[in-house]
């Protein structure tokens, strides 16, 4: 076998001390390089419009061999600036063959494209795949978010609109629409009311069972205050304490912040309108129906009085309605129900926790007297403690105390209900309404944080699209200039050794 059959073979990393210890590049090429570069800065803000020069100049570095290929372009567009001595006049030729010369002394060439080889297959393009791969799972890692996000504000939007139903309200102007609610209030405890009157019959037989035991009648009877609602209904607690109906009664108003109106309603719009006032202009506020004074400042009262002699006296009828004055005429009419006293007794806390402990003060006798029915017949001592009761007493059957012992039960889980609880709170608790309406925001909180926190992970999205989508055509350069270059060296080593084939291993095939 001849010598120039044998291959080169040379390591791409060890490229260039290779080509100093053969002595085919000297060891200070970089200080020459740097001068080439100058020029090359220079001959390049000047060069004629061609598109071999343009292609040439886009996506690499520029280098000896690119500086070849731009001389056989300039020898067309600058033909005409040849003389008879083949010399060329062009400015533009002269500049470009002075850095081919500086190029090809010592072999300058060769290194720096030894150098710009091993950059590229060890850091260039290495690095351009990685930033690729980063991009690549940054994507399915915000479509992953996208997905994770969407469920998180499906859930909380679940949560929101299953609580609204829950609560009966569209959810728009929460605090406004649970005061709304709070109407519903009235019918159903007017509902509860209806029912108890159904208890009528146990609480007679717990009455009659207490006098019995007792041998009198209880002070004040058992269970008052549900004797009062199976008898009166559903009346105001002024009626109640007083035992008489009141003239009028003056609900409290709603104590609720209004801070959650969307149209951003005036402060005045927070109260609750309780209707139109004659002659609100007034400086009073108060209207009489007749004028009040007459001109020399005394008080016209309006009634008539006629004495013995004939002379009729005018004085005023006076009105009660507006002055703050209860009276009561004949000890039959009532006075005005105001603050916790206009509440019925089922809406007052007070009351309605009273009528709940009656009503389970009644369970408790029915289930015991249950119990004792249950054993009394082979129980003889039972029979003759119970010889002297009534006879209501005496013939009420099990069946029939399990039928009222039903009857209350079901009065107390209506009373006790889950909405008649929620309404009660609403309207007697102004911090439940605050926790309740916070609560609702919350939610609405995260679903509009996760729709956000979606929206800005499409647009991170898109933008690593773009990056990727423009990114990966220059990978596709960059590894074409690079196995250009390879070749371009290969062929040019090939050359200084009688042209034996040179392969330099390890290099961008390889990538």
């Amino acid at each position: 076998m001849q010598e120039r059959d044998i291959p080169i073979d040379i390591s791409t990393n060890k490229l260039l001390d290779w080509l100093v210890s053969r002595r085919l590049c000297g060891r200070d090429w970089q200080a020459q390089v740097l001068d080439i570069r100058a020029k090359i800065n220079n001959a390049i803000q000047d060069m004629p419009a061609h598109p071999g020069i343009t292609r040439l100049l886009s996506g690499a570095y520029i280098n000896y061999f690119h500086c070849k290929k731009i001389m056989e372009i300039l020898k067309e567009t600058e033909a005409d600036s040849k003389n008879l001595f083949g010399s060329y006049g062009s400015q533009r030729m002269k500049d470009w063959q002075e850095v081919v010369r500086l190029y090809e002394k010592d072999n300058v060439y060769l290194a720096e494209a030894a150098q710009m080889l091993v950059r590229n297959v060890n850091y260039e393009v290495p690095g351009m795949k990685k930033q690729i791969a980063k991009l690549e799972q940054f994507l399915a890692e915000c479509d992953k978010k996208e997905l994770d996000y969407g469920k998180a504000a499906s859930a909380a939007r679940g949560e929101f609109q299953a609580l609204c139903k829950q609560l009966g309200i569209p959810g728009q102007r929460i605090k406004r629409e649970l005061a709304e609610r709070v109407r519903e209030l009235p019918s159903a405890l007017a509902a509860v009311a209806g029912k108890m009157k159904s208890l009528d019959p146990a609480v007679r037989l717990y009455s009659q069972f207490v006098q019995f035991v007792l041998g009198s009648e209880y002070q004040g009877g058992v269970v008052p205050l549900l004797r009062h609602v199976i008898e009166n209904g559903n009346t105001t607690t002024y009626e109640w304490i007083h035992k008489v109906p009141p003239v009028a009664v003056e609900e409290p108003p709603l104590n609720i912040t209004f801070d959650d109106d969307a149209d951003g309603a005036d402060e005045s719009n927070d109260t609750i309108d309780f209707g139109d006032f004659d002659n609100a202009g007034s400086d009073s506020g108060i209207d009489f129906g007749k004028e009040s004074m007459q001109e020399s400042g005394e008080v016209d009262w309006g009634i008539k009085i006629t004495s013995a002699d004939g002379i009729t006296n005018e004085t005023a009828d006076i009105s009660v309605e507006g002055s703050g004055i209860e009276v009561e005429s004949s000890g039959v009419e009532g006075g005005v129900a105001r603050g916790e006293e206009a509440y019925t007794v089922m809406d007052n806390p007070a009351t309605k926790n009273t009528l709940l402990d009656d009503l389970k003060e009644l369970e408790a006798f029915l289930k015991v007297r249950l119990a004792e029915t249950s054993q009394q017949s082979g129980d003889l001592l039972s029979l003759s403690l119970l010889q002297d009761a009534p006879a209501a007493l005496q013939m009420q059957s099990a069946a029939g105390l399990a039928a009222m012992l039903a009857a209350v039960q079901d009065v107390i889980c209506d009373l006790s209900d889950q909405r008649i609880q929620h309404l009660h709170s609403v309207k007697h608790s102004p911090r439940y309404v605050d926790t309740l309406a916070d609560s609702l925001k919350q939610k609405l909180a995260a679903v509009e944080k996760m729709t956000a926190s979606q929206e800005a992970v499409r647009r991170r999205r898109a933008d690593a699209r773009l990056e990727l989508a423009a990114l990966a055509p220059k990978l596709q350069l960059v590894i074409s200039k690079t196995r250009q270059l390879q070749e371009e060296i290969e062929q040019d080593i090939s050359k200084k050794y009688k042209n034996r084939e040179v392969n330099l291993m390890g290099g961008i095939k390889t990538l």
